[in-house]
C-alpha cells in the first residue's frame, strides 16, 4: 500500500501528532522538552516489541497500540513514578492506513488515560515484521522510587492482582493446550490489554522498599530483585494469588503459569512487616488484590514451599528474550 500523501512527516501528523500539555514541547521538533516537578527525579524506561516474537502477526491493531504503551508504563508503576511523557519508534513492512489508525486509536486512548502524552519518536520501513520501541519519562520524588537494590532481610514480599491468567492465554494462543473456548475468552484480556498499576506503584512510593513487574515471570522477576538487594526469599505457593482461569487445570501447568508465567504486568514490591495494615487498606481503597506471599531472608536465590513446609523442584522460571516467541 502506498505511503499517505506527504509520506513520512504526513503519517506522523495524521496518526501520533496531539497537542502537548502546557508547558511541554511535542511532536514536530528536533526534541522535545519537558520539567519534573521541584523535588522530583526523571525515571526513564525504554522497551522493544518484535513482531512474533512479543506479539502475534494477527493481533487486533487497536489491542495492540494499547499493549505497546502499558508494558511500558507498567516500568514506571515499578519504580513508583507518576508518568510525564512517552515517545514512539515503529518501524513497518509497508503502510496499512486502516492498521496505523486502529493502533493509533488504542495508544492514544491508553495516553490519555494515564496522563502519558506522546511527545516525540521516528517512523521507518522495511523490516520484515512490525516493530515498535517505546521510551516512558515519568517523576517520582527525589529519595522515594522503589528500586531493586532495596529489599531488606525482614521485609514481607507482596504481589498484585492474580497471576497466571497471560500465560493460560498464551498457551492456547500457541496451542500448547487443547482448545478451550470459554477459558481463553475469560484468559485473553490478561495478554490483551494489561494494565499497568501505576497509582498502587504511586503509593507505594515511600511505603515500600523495593518493587519490580512482572513481565517476564514472578520467579525471574523476583530473582533480578534479590540479586541487585543481595538477599534471598522464601514464597509461598498457597498464598499466590492464582486467577481463576487456573481452575481445574493440570497441577504442573497450573504451578508454572503461577511462578513462571510472564505477561502479568502485576507488581512484586517488598515492604516492612509494620506496612501491613497500611499495603491492605491501600489495595481495598483502590479495589485491587494485594497478596503477602513470603518474606526476604538472608543468603541467596529462592525457595519455594509448599503447605507442608517443603520446597519445591523449579526448573523454570520465566521467560528468555533470546530462546521464546510470541
Amino acid at each position: 500500500m502506498p505511503m499517505p500523501s506527504g509520506g513520512e512527516f504526513d503519517l506522523i501528523s495524521r496518526y501520533f501528532d496531539r497537542p502537548a500539555p502546557s508547558g511541554m514541547l511535542g511532536v514536530g521538533d528536533d526534541c522535545a522538552l519537558l520539567s519534573p516537578a521541584q523535588g522530583c527525579e526523571l525515571a526513564v524506561s525504554t522497551d522493544m516489541l518484535i513482531e512474533g516474537r512479543h506479539f502475534f502477526p494477527d493481533i487486533a491493531p487497536r489491542l495492540l497500540g494499547h499493549k505497546t504503551l502499558a508494558v511500558n508504563l507498567s516500568d514506571l508503576a515499578a519504580m513508583g513514578a507518576r508518568p510525564l511523557a512517552c515517545t514512539l519508534a515503529i518501524s513497518l513492512p509497508s503502510i496499512n492506513e486502516a492498521w496505523l489508525q486502529a493502533f493509533a486509536d488504542g495508544f492514544h486512548a491508553l495516553s490519555r488515560e494515564s496522563r502519558c502524552p506522546l511527545v516525540g519518536g521516528d517512523t521507518t520501513g522495511g523490516s520484515p515484521g512490525v516493530v515498535l520501541c517505546v521510551t516512558v519519562m515519568g517523576e517520582v520524588r527525589r529519595h522515594q522510587a522503589l528500586r531493586r537494590d532495596a529489599a531488606r532481610v525482614g521485609d514481607d514480599i507482596w504481589v498484585s492482582g492474580t497471576l497466571g491468567g497471560a500465560d493460560i492465554a498464551l498457551r492456547l494462543a500457541q496451542g500448547r493446550m487443547p482448545p478451550d473456548p470459554a477459558r481463553w475468552q475469560a484468559a485473553r484480556t490478561f495478554l490483551e490489554l494489561p494494565v499497568p498499576r501505576l497509582k498502587l506503584g504511586r503509593y507505594l512510593a515511600g511505603v515500600a522498599h523495593a518493587a519490580i513487574d512482572i513481565s517476564d515471570g514472578l520467579l525471574q522477576d523476583l530473582g533480578h530483585v534479590l540479586d541487585a538487594s543481595q538477599c534471598a526469599a522464601e514464597v509461598w505457593l498457597d498464598a499466590l494469588p492464582a486467577d481463576p482461569v487456573l481452575d481445574g487445570l493440570d497441577e504442573s501447568i497450573r504451578l508454572d503459569a503461577l511462578l513462571a508465567g510472564g505477561d502479568a504486568y502485576e507488581l512484586c514490591f517488598m515492604a516492612h512487616p509494620r506496612r501491613r495494615e497500611q499495603i491492605e487498606t491501600l489495595g481495598r481503597q483502590l479495589g485491587l488484590a494485594v497478596s503477602r506471599v513470603g518474606t526476604i531472608q538472608r543468603g541467596t536465590g529462592v525457595r519455594v514451599l509448599d503447605a507442608d513446609g517443603q520446597a519445591l523442584p523449579i526448573t523454570h522460571r520465566g521467560f528468555d528474550h533470546f530462546s521464546e516467541t510470541a
